[in-house]
């Protein structure tokens, strides 16, 4: 209840400082945020759930749903929350203007919105910037996400034998995801050739030889983290340090300058600067960086024309790659202080020491053929 307390006063104070009655929120995403993880998914292929949340300028929340979902919203999803209740018939619900209205009663004719509803103001920009600092209770579940997600991609790329198809290697990881009651929401998996002509490569049937990448995004109550890892055959894996050691350097220059009020272009421009220094100039041209990461795997992205500012408690994904190879870990930039929390036990490291901090990357996993 604090959690959801205090990023409620957020809302409610970017709600009147925009001159706004109430904010509705309906993506997935945002309903994980206030409610500290509880679901509002039923069918995964929709941006939003079956419920919304209203939240008013006075401080009142609701939620509105229908009457197939409401009773489970009650008694399962929203129990011990203090929603009050606005329930539609499912037929009207299937119109959203008849949501809006319902709202309105409740909260005022101007409303904010997540998404986009008939009569409401477009307001996610707002509600990401509400989003942005984590709180410690998100510190913890982001910890223990980022420690099963190293662990267990870790295990499953550990037993990577050469003649597997790609597609089989995704399965195992959303397995081993489920297991921990995590979601795989990005699993690409590059063989070989694919590894070095596309930097994400969707799973095919293609069976690996020489090389493999795996590169994960794992989803629990509402958090995302991110990580990559690469196996190779010996003499394969003999080839790849020294561009993958070119790319850790990349990362620790981008968390060296992971500090509060830097902006996404400045990381970005930082970024450039090391793939420079390691010799391979342009490599920033050919794939996106990462950025801030949270309730959506990105919440924004480091390039020259980003304002977006670092937080003094957020988590971020970098992702450097070098054509062939590629550096991607979540960490935490909590008051100054850098974690990195998606290492797997074991695995080859490669040291890096940003901002003075004595951490690692992941190296190449070499395996006899």
């Amino acid at each position: 209840m604090r959690e959801l307390e205090e990023k409620q006063d957020r809302l409610v104070r970017a709600v009147n400082e925009s001159g706004l009655d109430g904010v509705l929120l309906a993506t997935h995403h945002n309903i994980a945020w206030l409610t500290a993880g509880r679901s509002n998914r039923i069918d995964a292929s929709r941006e939003i759930g079956t419920a919304r949340l209203l939240v008013t300028a006075a401080g009142r929340r609701f939620v509105i749903g229908n009457a197939i979902e409401m009773p489970r919203l009650l008694d399962e999803v929203l129990t011990g929350l203090a929603f009050d209740p606005i329930e539609l018939a499912w037929i009207d619900d299937q119109d959203p203007a008849l949501a809006v209205s319902a709202a309105q009663k409740a909260a005022g004719a101007s409303l904010g919105a997540d998404w986009p509803l008939p009569g409401t103001v477009p307001f996610e920009p707002r509600i990401a910037r509400a989003r942005a600092l984590l709180t410690e209770p998100e510190l913890d579940r982001y910890r223990t996400l980022g420690a099963d997600a190293g662990r267990v991609v870790g295990d499953v790329c550990r037993g990577l034998a050469p003649g597997q198809t790609e597609r089989e290697i995704a399965i195992a990881i959303a397995y081993a995801l489920a297991a921990v009651r995590a979601r795989a929401i990005v699993t690409l998996i590059g063989s070989d050739e694919r590894v070095r002509r596309y930097r994400h490569p969707v799973a095919t049937d293609a069976r690996w030889r020489h090389v493999v990448l795996v590169a994960v995004g794992a989803e629990r109550d509402g958090l995302v983290v991110s990580l990559s890892r690469i196996v190779a055959t010996a003499s394969a894996a003999s080839g790849l340090e020294a561009r993958t050691v070119a790319t850790a350097s990349v990362f620790a220059r981008l968390l060296d300058h992971t500090r509060t009020g830097t902006s996404g272009a400045q990381l970005f421009g930082a970024a450039a600067d090391a793939y420079r220094a390691a010799g391979f100039p342009g490599e920033e041209q050919r794939h996106h960086q990462g950025g801030a990461a949270g309730y959506r795997s990105r919440e924004w992205l480091a390039h020259p024309r980003s304002q977006e500012l670092v937080q003094a408690r957020q988590a971020f994904a970098w992702n450097p790659t070098i054509t062939g190879t590629k550096v991607e870990e979540t960490v935490l930039l909590v008051d100054g202080r850098l974690e990195l929390i998606t290492s797997s036990p074991g695995w080859p490291s490669i040291p890096i020491e940003p901002q003075g901090r004595a951490l690692s990357t992941p190296g190449v996993l070499p395996i006899s053929s």
